[in-house]
């Protein structure tokens, strides 16, 4: 049996449609066997649910192209005194907006940014979870992940995270995503 491997899925929903995009990244980092998975929305979320976890996904709605202030406050307020803390956990984000130009990526930068300031390390994922879908800086969804290729890229992304957790906190170097090469394969 593999050491279990811990994935916080940590957001923000205004509308429900990035709760919904937590849900998908959830059963895509459940889908690592051993991987015990907790999704968190800010409103129920405790800092001991970060310190908690090897690898966390953060989700926020997007607003004028940033995180809601719910979730800046909840790293600036409730998880202040964990800084320096939480070095070398491992994290990734992803974003809602009302329509596609409306500054997702740009909001998955940003709360990036702030993982890295809290000593998380964070990556982008480079295959492709549909033909012409990519989650570069994370997972991406005009309003609701109505589509298949919206809800694949969450569960890639939380596969991906479950994934790299399982390689660098565990050693567990079976499920290194390079040895899955088939996965990686672009669509045509």
């Amino acid at each position: 049996m593999h050491t279990n491997n811990k994935i916080l899925v940590l957001y923000d929903s205004a509308t429900g449609n990035t709760a919904q995009m937590a849900r998908h990244v959830g059963e895509g980092a459940a889908s690592v066997p051993g991987t015990e998975v907790r999704l968190r929305s800010l409103d129920e979320a405790r800092p001991e649910d970060v310190v908690w976890c090897d690898g966390l996904a953060v989700g926020s709605p997007t607003n004028m192209g940033l995180m809601s202030w719910k979730m800046k406050r909840f790293w600036d307020v409730d998880m202040g005194e964990h800084w320096m803390k939480l070095d070398g956990k491992i994290a990734c984000a992803f974003s809602s907006a009302g329509g596609w130009g409306g500054g997702m990526e740009l909001a998955c930068q940003a709360i990036l940014t702030m993982l890295m300031n809290f000593g998380f390390l964070v990556f982008g994922v480079t295959d492709y979870a549909g033909k012409l879908t990519t989650l570069h800086y994370g997972a991406v969804c005009a309003r609701q992940p109505r589509s298949e290729n919206d809800q694949a890229a969450c569960r890639k992304l939380g596969r991906r995270l479950a994934e790299w957790t399982a390689v660098l906190v565990h050693g567990r170097a079976d499920e290194h995503p390079a040895k899955k090469m088939g996965e990686r394969a672009m669509p045509s």
